[in-house]
């Protein structure tokens, strides 16, 4: 519950920090903007006035000697620095500092910077410029900054502007909460799920699932989870499968032993050939289900010793027929073997292969029925033999061909645990063919009964 309030409260707040920091960098950037982009704007235009009065006021210093006119003559200031020229002409040059009152923000400072005239609040820290006669300087032209001048209704203005933004800031940040709240509840609905199904998965519910939606990249995260579930689903099947399937493997030798033995020690029956060869049976039967596991569990791990050695399938395959010769006699399978005459040779390993071939006819021999067609083929390619091994029947339904490989899985119907098997040589089969980079796959044979094809690469393909 942690995780999920922390993730839902960095999200949010992540989106509005970032909208936050967006409209305190334009809110900044405006003010920034004010104050010295457009009053310096403004200032500077009061400077180029300053200037434009300067030829005037060396003039009329030149002409009276000293500014002492200026002490004696209130008007005198005003007429010097009023526009000169017509009406018409005065408006329209005049500039946004003249008509921000430039000429009312000026006054004259002497060469001991000490006021003389126009505005009483001039001073040294004033902008200035140096009135220039003869080389020498005799005064200085002085202008407030405009800021300073600003009247109690322009400060009430820019207040009011400055409340104005602080208003519009605080209902954009609002906005922008509930924007990122209600676009985020998607996501946050969806990242939640995904975490409530992986804590039920990583409990046991292999069944958990979760719904796909878009084909984002949240939606491709679900849909692997659910290959994953479904992996982990059917693991755990074949688990429960596989220990169920061992445990009854094991208990059915085992039951059969010991129920000789006591036979035995009750003096129900004598020790003799006929119980001997009973037990000796069993366990020749759980000797073979132990290696068969054994050999089952190296495969699956990529563990099983294979020596890749040029070696000759033919030479492999008619060995492991001779190997099932009496009993197939025994059943009256009527054997059609096509091997080719010239050696087949391929890169493996001579006792592994002739393992998986033994097993594929043991497969035969066990599931066939008395008298039934056995044909065994090889099919030379450029760069592959296929081996073929088929029979007449019984038969195995389409939707059961693709499972013959699981371990421990037969055809209920009619390759049953009444034949013996253990359900794990086809299995094994398939981990060798993949063990020697070849395939193994299951049909319906034309016979009618069953096609196992085993394809392996030639040495020369290889080379």
């Amino acid at each position: 519950m942690n995780l999920r309030t922390s993730i839902t409260a960095k999200l949010f707040l992540s989106v509005l920090a970032a909208c936050a920091t967006v409209l305190l960098v334009q809110t900044l950037t405006f003010r920034i903007s004010f104050q010295r982009d457009f009053l310096d704007y403004l200032n500077d235009q009061g400077s180029a006035s300053m200037a434009r009065l300067m030829p005037r006021l060396a003039a009329a210093y030149q002409q009276r000697g000293s500014w002492a006119f200026l002490e004696s003559d209130g008007t005198a200031w005003v007429e010097l620095m009023r526009p000169q020229g017509d009406f018409d002409e005065i408006t329209r040059n005049l500039s946004i500092a003249d008509q921000t009152g430039a000429l009312m923000r000026t006054g004259l400072l002497d060469t001991r910077l000490q006021r003389i005239a126009g505005n009483f609040r001039v001073s040294a820290s004033s902008m200035r410029q140096a009135v220039i006669v003869d080389g020498r300087t005799v005064g200085w032209l002085a202008m407030l900054p405009f800021q300073e001048m600003m009247s109690i209704n322009d400060a009430r203005f820019l207040e009011k502007q400055r409340r104005v933004w602080a208003i519009i800031g605080v209902a954009s940040l609002a906005i922008i909460a509930l924007l990122t709240f209600f676009l985020t509840r998607p996501l946050l609905r969806r990242v939640r799920t995904l975490a409530g199904a992986t804590h039920r998965l990583a409990a046991g519910n292999y069944a958990s699932r979760i719904e796909v939606g878009p084909l984002d990249e949240l939606g491709t995260l679900a849909q692997d989870f659910n290959r994953m579930a479904g992996a982990l689903e059917r693991n755990e099947g074949a688990r429960r499968a596989l220990m169920a399937d061992i445990s009854h493997e094991l208990r059915t030798p085992l039951t059969v032993m010991l129920a000789e033995l006591e036979a035995v020690q009750d003096g129900i029956r004598q020790p003799g050939p006929q119980s001997l060869h009973a037990l000796h049976q069993e366990m020749t039967r759980l000797g073979k289900l132990i290696d068969d596991l054994h050999d089952l569990a190296l495969t699956d791990i990529g563990a099983l010793a294979c020596q890749r050695v040029p070696v000759d399938l033919a030479t492999i395959l008619r060995s492991a027929l001779d190997g099932i010769d009496e009993r197939r006699q025994a059943k009256d399978l009527q054997l059609v073997v096509q091997i080719a005459a010239v050696p087949l040779i391929i890169l493996g390993d001579e006792r592994r292969l002739h393992q998986l071939f033994a097993n594929l006819f043991e497969n035969t021999l066990r599931y066939t029925d008395h008298g039934a067609q056995v044909h065994v083929a090889c099919l030379r390619s450029a760069d592959a033999v296929t081996i073929l091994v088929e029979d007449s029947g019984p038969g195995v339904p389409e939707d059961k061909l693709a499972r013959l490989f699981e371990r421990f899985y037969r055809v209920e119907s009619s390759r049953n645990r009444a034949s013996g098997g253990s359900g794990l040589g086809l299995a094994i089969c398939r981990n060798i063919a993949e063990a020697h980079e070849g395939r193994i796959s299951a049909s319906t044979s034309p016979l009618g009964g069953l096609r196992i094809s085993v394809v392996l690469a030639l040495a020369l393909a290889a080379a």
